[in-house]
């Protein structure tokens, strides 16, 4: 937060003038004062912050461009960090909640380019199967509008509930129509959902905080999400009208790269998949 400070007019009008002139010089919407600067991308640790590693050790130089990865674990400070110019870009999210984002909070970010899905999974610390979930049994799920509509849309796709017709992206428990065996539902921040495998029966845990738990979504999740016409595609974002910041176009090109598409196949084996 800027503290006040009081200036004279004269001071102002060089000030003001000097903006005008530096706006006119730039078309590109950034803030950095030159595109040799670095690019500050926030991500999440796994496997965002992977991904972007591999590009900054391999292919940023050549490129001509400088890479700074800042890891964050929560869904929300990436964004906001990202509004209030903190850093430059973000790497960790999907349409659906970007979309509720923008909305509830207010801000102005926008998708670049998608790079990847991490499908969805049902993991249990417990249970063999889904099959195996007994009657009465505590589902985990992310306590976020578009996780948890994501999980119980999982949930609904392999049988175990059904929903309210046409709910989409903003599903809740109260929109479950069919609950065969009575399970009961317990919010948690999606960053906790992994912990509490040994406190609920199964729970719904997104692709990055599964593996980061050591978790093998294409092997040890119970149902998994399809990637077929998946609207839940991570991409790089940016504020509104930063998008032709010379280094963003830089970073675009090198994530839809043949060699990050081969990183992401040979180190993740099927639980993170390129969306390119």
């Amino acid at each position: 937060m800027r503290t006040p400070v009081k200036i004279t007019t004269s001071v102002l009008a060089v000030t003001g003038l000097a903006l005008g002139l530096a706006a006119c010089g730039s078309d590109s919407g950034s803030t950095k004062d030159s595109a040799s600067d670095p690019l500050v991308v926030a991500a999440s640790p796994v496997p965002h912050a992977e991904i972007l590693d591999f590009v900054q050790k391999n292919l940023a130089a050549k490129a001509g461009l400088k890479l700074e990865v800042k890891e964050f674990s929560d869904y929300v400070t990436p964004n906001t960090a990202t509004e209030d110019g903190d850093v430059d870009a973000n790497y960790f999210q999907n349409q659906p909640y970007l979309d509720d984002f923008n909305k509830k909070k207010g801000t102005h970010i926008v998708p670049v380019v998608t790079v990847h899905l991490e499908p969805l999974g049902l993991y249990s610390s417990k249970l063999k199967s889904a099959d195996a979930i007994r009657s009465g049994a505590t589902i985990a799920l992310a306590n976020d509008a578009v996780n948890e509509a994501r999980g119980l849309k999982l949930l609904a796709a392999n049988g175990l509930i059904t929903l309210k017709d046409g709910v989409g992206n903003e599903a809740t428990p109260a929109d479950v129509t069919g609950n065969p065996k009575n399970l009961k539902f317990k919010e948690l921040e999606a960053a906790q959902l992994p912990r509490s495998l040994d406190d609920v029966d199964a729970a719904v845990i997104n692709g990055n905080y599964a593996i980061a738990a050591g978790l093998k979504p294409a092997q040890d999740a119970l149902v998994l999400e399809s990637a077929t016409d998946n609207p839940y595609g991570n991409f790089l974002a940016v504020k509104e009208g930063n998008e032709k910041d010379p280094r963003v176009l830089k970073l675009k090109k090198l994530l839809t790269s043949p060699e990050v598409k081969k990183f992401i196949e040979d180190t993740y084996a099927g639980s993170v998949i390129p969306s390119f």
